[in-house]
C-alpha cells in the first residue's frame, strides 16, 4: 500500500494511523480480496485523522477517520465521532449533501481508537474554490449555507445537550454544564479558567434567560466555509457536500457555530440571512448571544493549546473580558 501520512512534529496532537492500522481496518470491512492501494491523509482537520483510501478492483475511494485516542480527549469533546454517527438520522433533511456511513467501529477491537469509514463526496473545499470567483458571486454560496442551516434548525430533538446523550432537562443547564467541562479541561490543561466560570456562574443566575428557549432544536455543531465542497466548474458557487456534523446537539440555534460566523462580519456573508431568516435581535437574545460566544470563545482557546498556539491562547483572554463585562 502506497501510504502518505502528513508530516507532523513530535507531541502533536494528531497522530497518525499506521500503514498496519490502515490495513486492518480495510480488512475488517472489506475483507481480504478488497485490499488498500493507496492511503494519502488529508490534512485540512484539526480533530480527526482522515484518509482517502484507494480500494483494489472500487472506482470510488472511501474516507477513513480515526478519532483521537481517548486518553488525548479533552472532556468537552467525549466521543465526538460517536456523536455524529448518532446525528445522522436526525440529518435527514440534508443527507444528499452528506457521505454515507459505510462502518463505524467503537469497540477498539482492530485498533485502539474510535473510527468510521464514509463514502468519498466529489468536490472542492470551499477555502480553495471560492475565491475563484468574483466577490459579486459570494453572497449565492452564503445564501445557499443559510438554506441548509434552516433545515438542520428546523429539526426538534427531545432533549437539550449532545445529540448522542445523556441530555438535560433545560437549555441553562446544557449551556452552564459545557462551560464547567469547557473550564475543568483549562485547568488540566494548566490554563486560567476562571474568566469561563465567571460566566458559568452569571448564566446560573440569570437562568430564566437562558430557558426562555424551551424547545431543543438541532444544531449543526461547527458548520461554515471550511465544512463545505463545492461544484469546481459551476458557473457560479454551488455547495456539493456538507462534512464533519461531530459537535451536533439540540438546543438554541443561536448558539450554533454557523450563526456566530454568519454575523461575525458585515459582507458578502450577510447574504446568509436571506435565505436563513432574520436573526433575533432581542435585548433577551442579545444577551444569550454573549454566552454562546463566551462559550465559543472557551472552545477556541483549548483548539489553540491543542494547537500550540500561546499567543492565540493569550489574545482569548481579552476577547472573553470583553464577553463578561457586556454580560455583567
Amino acid at each position: 500500500m502506497d501510504f502518505k501520512p502528513v508530516e507532523r512534529v513530535s507531541g502533536a496532537f494528531q497522530q497518525s494511523l499506521t500503514a498496519e492500522e490502515i490495513q486492518q481496518v480495510c480488512r475488517q470491512v472489506f475483507g481480504v480480496t478488497t485490499a488498500p492501494l493507496s492511503a494519502v491523509e488529508l490534512g485540512a482537520g484539526m480533530y480527526n485523522n482522515v484518509y482517502r483510501v484507494t480500494l483494489a478492483g472500487q472506482p470510488k475511494p472511501v474516507i477513513l477517520r480515526a478519532a483521537p485516542p481517548e486518553s488525548r480527549q479533552f472532556r468537552s469533546e467525549r466521543h465526538l465521532m460517536r456523536n455524529e454517527h448518532a446525528a445522522q438520522p436526525w440529518l435527514a433533511g440534508i443527507a444528499r449533501l452528506m457521505p454515507q456511513i459505510l462502518a463505524a467501529d467503537w469497540s477498539h477491537q482492530v485498533i485502539a481508537r474510535d473510527w468510521m469509514i464514509q463514502t468519498h463526496l466529489d468536490g472542492v473545499p470551499a477555502p480553495q474554490h471560492l475565491g475563484t470567483y468574483s466577490r459579486t458571486a459570494w453572497p449565492a454560496f452564503f445564501r445557499q449555507l443559510g438554506v441548509i442551516t434552516r433545515s438542520v434548525h428546523d429539526v426538534q430533538g427531545p432533549h437539550f445537550g449532545s445529540v448522542g446523550g445523556p441530555g438535560h432537562r433545560t437549555w441553562s443547564e446544557t449551556v452552564i454544564a459545557s462551560l464547567e467541562e469547557i473550564a475543568a479541561d483549562l485547568d488540566e490543561a494548566g490554563l486560567d479558567a476562571a474568566d469561563v466560570r465567571k460566566v458559568a456562574a452569571v448564566a446560573a443566575h440569570e437562568h430564566a434567560v437562558l430557558d426562555e428557549i424551551t424547545e431543543p432544536r438541532l444544531l449543526t455543531g461547527d458548520l461554515w466555509t471550511v465544512n463545505a465542497l463545492m461544484d469546481p466548474t459551476a458557473p457560479e458557487p454551488v455547495i456539493t457536500g456538507v462534512l464533519d456534523f461531530d459537535r451536533c446537539l439540540f438546543g438554541d440555534p443561536a448558539a450554533d457555530w454557523t450563526i456566530r460566523m454568519a454575523g461575525a462580519k458585515p459582507d458578502e456573508r450577510t447574504a446568509f440571512w436571506e435565505s436563513y431568516g432574520a436573526p433575533d435581535r432581542s435585548a433577551a437574545a442579545v444577551w444569550r448571544a454573549a454566552v454562546y460566544e463566551a462559550r465559543h470563545l472557551g472552545a477556541i482557546r483549548l483548539e489553540r493549546h491543542r494547537l500550540a498556539k500561546s499567543d492565540a491562547v493569550e489574545e482569548s483572554y481579552g476577547a472573553m473580558a470583553e464577553v463578561l463585562s457586556a454580560l455583567t
